[in-house]
């Protein structure tokens, strides 16, 4: 057996995946995720207890993978402006490489879920707008930020602006890519936070 093969608890959330985003308004049913990943029903419960862990395995990835990336952005650059950046890049890219997730993101595909899955997500968004106010208020003291720049409500509109990009793609059918006219829109909004 090749230790390239994913682990069937992965192929089981690759499939989730797959199915959030082929089927976009439509229920994901364990029946047909077992369906999908070429095991029974029962199998799907060896490993996950319910569709709702499924769901939050996904979650995992997109935490694990998301602050990951922050977190290496945080070590390896100093620049506040360059910072904020990359974060976004990597939020915005991160939903052009996962639809499926992406519905998730945007609460799209927890419709009908527990409660649980959708607090979590609340509390992403949260983490990701508390690092950028970490972010702002270092800059801010070094007096990277436009004059008398609110913190708060600048990592605020850079989260409903990343949101909203992924909102709009899930509404486009993942036609419309959340870094669409990006490198465009990214200085409008640096020039306002930054004055460069």
């Amino acid at each position: 057996m090749s230790s390239d093969k994913p682990s069937r608890r992965q192929q089981i959330l690759e499939a989730l995946a797959h199915e959030l985003e082929t089927s976009p308004g439509e229920r994901i049913t364990t029946a047909g995720l077992a369906r999908a990943v070429g095991v029974s029903e029962a199998a799907l419960y060896r490993h996950f207890p319910s569709k709702a862990k499924m769901v939050e395995g996904l979650i995992e990835f997109l935490e694990q993978t998301v602050f990951g990336l922050i977190n290496r952005i945080l070590a390896d650059d100093r620049d506040v402006a360059a910072r904020c950046e990359r974060m976004m890049a990597v939020l915005l890219g991160f939903s052009a490489r996962n639809p499926g997730i992406t519905r998730i993101l945007v609460g799209d595909a927890l419709v009908g879920e527990t409660e649980r899955l959708r607090l979590r997500i609340g509390q992403f968004y949260d983490r990701i707008e508390t690092q950028f106010k970490q972010v702002l208020r270092e800059g801010e003291l070094a007096g990277r930020l436009a004059n008398g720049a609110p913190v708060a409500a600048i990592a605020n509109l850079l989260v409903a602006s990343a949101h909203g990009r992924m909102a709009q793609f899930v509404r486009s059918g993942f036609k419309r890519q959340p870094t669409e006219l990006w490198e465009q829109q990214w200085p409008l909004l640096a020039r306002g936070i930054f004055g460069a």
